[in-house]
């Protein structure tokens, strides 16, 4: 790769990145002058990397979901006894929700507007609630048909990120209380006997 060639990669790379921290500051549409004056580019190079500000929002929420993929793995899936497994979800849907926070406010905003963010929106939302099954999945497999869809809906609008939001910025729990509300919530739902 040549040194102009590397240099554009860096440069689109600062683009995003400085879109991201603008996410992060809580600007949930920023301007492209100031994703330029914050990347160190100019006003003509973001726009030589994407055509529109959609395009830059989108690959900026492409490249956030990318960093963060690990963060959507849960260790032993399913294995453990209950406790065990329902400390170990909490903590893990906790720390993504403090990693995505910034990015899944602006995803909200804007899936209204463009179906890709939607699209990625619903399949995020699709895994989460099949790793929730598949972690609880010793206690809803007994469950009768309606009892286990009505346990697993509920027990997924929880870890849902409007309702982590609400619990962090309206309710005001620290995150130990908010972890304590989550695991009695879902040991409520789905404790054995």
């Amino acid at each position: 790769m040549d040194g102009r060639t590397a240099r554009r990669d860096r440069n689109r790379l600062d683009v995003l990145d400085a879109v991201l921290a603008l996410f992060g500051e809580g600007r949930i549409v920023p301007s492209a002058p100031e994703v330029a004056e914050r990347a160190g580019v100019s006003l003509r190079s973001v726009f030589r990397y994407y055509e529109d500000t959609d395009a830059l929002i989108r690959a900026a929420l492409a490249r956030r979901l990318e960093v963060l993929a690990p963060l959507f793995e849960i260790p032993e899936l399913g294995e453990g006894p209950f406790a065990e497994r329902l400390a170990r979800f909490v903590d893990c849907r906790l720390r993504l929700y403090r990693a995505v926070a910034p990015t899944a406010r602006v995803s909200l905003v804007r899936a209204h507007r463009s179906p890709l963010i939607a699209e990625q929106l619903a399949l995020v939302r699709a895994e989460a609630r099949e790793q929730l099954r598949a972690m609880f999945a010793t206690e809803l497999n007994p469950m009768s048909a309606a009892s286990c869809a009505a346990a697993l809906s509920a027990a997924d609008t929880l870890f849902q990120f409007e309702a982590l939001e609400h619990l962090h910025q309206h309710v005001r729990l620290q995150e130990a209380e908010t972890a304590a509300v989550l695991q009695e919530a879902l040991r409520r739902l789905l404790a054995p006997g």
